[in-house]
């Protein structure tokens, strides 16, 4: 069922919905009418509006983005571009441009190539309505001016709002205002009436590189766009978004398309800026890929673009102690978790999986699933004899294990035999108030050819890293990566990956459903079984999260935690008919 009518279903089908619009606008809205949308697969932007105030009237759940989705063709369409990983701070996409420009390529035609592009995407995906475009004073609104000028050239009726006067534009954005005037297009004070009757927004007031909260006339007419029933299409992100850490600023107008250039930012991908940026789609504006090499950007979108190199396919000779022995210690009471993480680790690839517990949580252990081995941890030594053995590579420490001596003993006994260990729940909150016993530890185990990943909610790291609450996401967990010498894996729906080098990554396919008790267990257990494979625990993470998302997409609604381990063969077997892309 696509969009569209999906929509109709929501007034009760076609006839009841011609009857609801004929009460809401007071005049006849003819059946047919609606069974040609139907038939279309789209409600024409014209009539979106009525639409959504007799949904409003009727109390049916109905929003922009349902129309957008409606709208929007299956393909990027023309000047989209497939980008690569790499995200870039909004100093680095300034110093992209500047490159360029050095190189050769004037930055008119930079901003003809960003605005044109825009527009043909807008094209693509809407029919062709009254468009306001809302343009500030800087290089934004430059592009602001070409989409204008490209829309009216293409026959869209469009209305253009500037920030401050005309006069008061320099350089490319001058250059293109007057462009605009050529063609006869009209530049009125941005005020809140210019958005009246408007079909769509383009919000081109500011950039990325927003560094303090929209006010006057600027807040003003955002604050009208929000409230508005139209979709937003914002350019570069929406305005008040920060490009490098996705905080707002303000008020700002939730897009349903965002149009950004060569690549993307942070800020597209954290929350909140994510969840206001909508599809964000990428156009190749003519800046080489070649200055990345003078950049050296550091973080990433987490894809497999980045790791599929490093995933740990089996080869011909492989066998189940090449591919490592993983030993989770699970609890004697919360039992599930241990069982959960078990049957990731072996999902993932683990050639064997050791359940270590309390005598009285075998029987529990052993009766969950054959392929899980189990071993009772009787005495004080048990564990640090049990890891003796160098097959078994890597251990899992935290999940339902409890917060006491025990879990405190296990996690310095794991980490003094230069094992790869993740660390999860119960073996980090043991640790409050005693970070720097922890971090020395991991950073003597690395010393000695071990490594870690710490996988904290955001509760659990507020904890361990008091300091560091309140700060942005990412930097947050660049610094506690360089502080532990851990790699820190931050949960969440926007989660980071950090190492302790620097590099990052942000994980950006994880669904809503996958916020659901024993997930987290699961990610652990993905984490562990890449890390007894002998992935570095950088890759081994943001592997784990990669996949994870994926396999809670894949599920869809009703998702718990038990479903996702059984998701990954599928997810696995997508990845490797793809030569380890993932692409669709």
């Amino acid at each position: 069922m696509d969009q569209a009518a999906r929509i109709i279903a929501r007034f009760g089908g076609i006839r009841p919905m011609a009857r609801t619009l004929s009460a809401a606008t007071g005049r006849r809205v003819p059946p047919t009418t609606v069974q040609g949308w139907a038939q279309r697969g789209l409600i024409p932007a014209s009539r979106q509006a009525e639409v959504l105030a007799a949904a409003k009237a009727r109390g049916i759940a109905l929003a922009p983005s349902d129309f957008f989705a409606a709208a929007r063709g299956p393909a990027p369409g023309p000047g989209a571009a497939a980008a690569g990983p790499e995200l870039l701070t909004v100093a680095e996409m300034g110093r992209a441009d500047s490159l360029t420009v050095e190189r050769g390529t004037p930055g008119a035609r930079l901003m003809e190539a960003a605005g044109q592009g825009a527009a043909r995407l807008i094209r693509a995906r809407f029919a062709p309505v009254p468009a306001v475009v809302l343009c500030g004073p800087g290089n934004n609104g430059g592009d602001g001016f070409v989409i204008a000028r490209a829309l009216a050239e293409a026959g869209w009726e469009v209305r253009l709002g500037l920030l401050g006067g005309a006069d008061r534009l320099r350089g490319d954005a001058a250059l293109n205002a007057g462009r605009w005037r050529e063609i006869g297009g009209a530049i009125v004070p941005l005020d809140p009436a210019v958005i009246e009757g408007a079909g769509l927004i383009v919000d081109a007031l500011f950039g990325a590189g927003l560094a303090r909260p929209l006010d006057g006339a600027a807040r003003r007419t955002v604050e009208a766009a929000a409230a508005a029933s139209v979709p937003v299409v914002a350019v570069d992100v929406p305005s008040g978004v920060d490009g490098d850490s996705g905080a707002v600023l303000g008020p700002a107008a939730p897009a349903v398309l965002t149009v950004t250039f060569f690549r993307k930012k942070p800020g597209h991908l954290l929350l909140p800026g994510k969840a206001l940026a909508g599809e964000v789609a990428v156009i190749d504006i003519g800046i080489r890929d070649a200055v990345l090499a003078d950049i050296r950007p550091a973080q990433f979108e987490n894809s497999p673009a980045l790791w599929r190199g490093a995933f740990p396919w089996p080869a011909p000779g492989s066998h189940k102690y090449s591919r490592g022995h993983l030993v989770v210690c699970g609890g004697a009471v919360m039992t599930g978790a241990a069982k959960l993480a078990a049957r990731a680790g072996l999902r993932i690839g683990a050639g064997l999986v050791t359940i270590a517990s309390a005598p009285e949580a075998v029987a529990v252990y052993g009766a969950y699933m054959p392929a899980v081995l189990t071993t009772p941890l009787e005495r004080a030594g048990d564990l640090a004899a049990y890891l003796d053995d160098p097959r078994r590579r890597a251990t899992l420490l935290g999940p339902g294990y409890g917060v006491d001596r025990k879990t405190h003993a296990h996690v310095l006994t794991a980490l003094g035999l230069a094992k790869r260990v993740c660390l999860d729940a119960d073996a980090l909150t043991v640790f409050v108030g005693r970070a720097a016993e922890l971090f020395a530890a991991i950073r003597a185990n690395a010393e000695a050819g071990g490594s870690a990943v710490l996988t904290p909610h955001e509760g659990e790291f507020a904890r361990l890293f008091p300091d560091l609450a309140g700060r942005p996401k990412l930097g947050r967990a660049r610094e506690a990566a360089r502080r532990s010498g851990a790699t820190v894996l931050i949960k969440g729906s926007d989660t980071v990956i950090a190492a302790p080098d620097g590099r990052a990554a942000i994980n950006a396919n994880a669904p809503p459903d996958l916020a659901t008790g024993g997930a987290g267990d699961v990610l652990a257990g993905l984490i562990a079984g890449l890390l007894v494979q002998e992935v570095p625990a950088f890759e081994s993470a943001a592997i784990a999260a990669w996949i994870h998302g994926r396999a809670a997409a894949d599920f869809g609604p009703g998702l718990i935690a038990e479903d996702l381990p059984d998701r990954v063969p599928g997810v696995l077997a997508h990845l490797k008919a793809r030569g380890g892309s993932g692409a669709d």
